[in-house]
Order: C-alpha cells, then structure tokens, then sequence
C-alpha cells in the first residue's frame, strides 16, 4: 500500500514562496502521475499541478506562471514550488497519485487513487 506524506505547509505573507514536498513509501513507486490539489473552506478540492514520470507537466490557469512542480524519482519525491503568493492561495494543499493510464489529464479528485493528509498554506495580505 503506498503512502503519500505532504511537508513544507506554512504561514507565509503575500509575495513570498514556499516549497512542498511529497514523499512515497510503503512500496517503490513508480505511478504514472502525481499531482497536487488544494481545498479551501467551504470550497470543493481543486487540481493545481500534476506531472508525469517522464516528466511532463500541466497546471491550473490560476497557478501557471506562479507554481513549479518537478519530482525526484529516486527519492519517490514530489515537489511543489510555489513563487508570488497570494491570499487567494490559502488552502490545504494534498498530494495525490494515479497509476491508471489516462486519456484526458485526470483533474478530479476521484481519478486519483492514493491521497496524502494535506498541509495547510497560509497567505496573509
């Protein structure tokens, strides 16, 4: 059974960055996709970044420009730098995993077979 386990959540003031880590274990992972999402108060979870093993990368309109995501294959790492913050940002961000194949870039939170308990990101204005 894979575990996913998200670090690097925070406060931090608008402007600023923070970088968020996923790190698998459990068994060797090689999943052929692993993104992030987030989930406000009272809001649904939304896709922000996802990248593949080889890499490829896609991320949200409301994070492009501004994210990077980029993973470690030999540590089983996944990684969230997130540049210009804003208030709007503020979220519990999660780290997810699919190991299906996909035809449409899965951006559900139900394509996704495994989650991480997710890590609070706070921006102040």
């Amino acid at each position: 059974q894979a575990q996913l386990v998200e670090s690097g959540g925070g406060l931090v003031q608008a402007g600023g960055s923070l970088r968020l880590s996923c790190a698998a274990s459990g068994r060797p992972f090689s999943s052929k996709l692993m993104g992030w999402f987030r989930q406000a108060p009272g809001m649904e979870r939304e896709f922000v970044a996802a990248i593949t093993w080889f890499p490829r990368t896609y991320y949200s309109d409301s994070v492009k420009g501004r994210f990077t995501i980029s993973r470690d294959n030999a540590k089983n790492t996944v990684y969230l730098q997130m540049n210009s913050l804003k208030p709007e940002d503020t979220a519990v961000y999660y780290c997810a995993a699919r190991d299906r194949d996909w035809i449409r870039l899965p951006t559900m939170r139900d394509e996704y077979d495994y989650w991480g308990q997710g890590t609070q990101v706070t921006v102040s204005s």
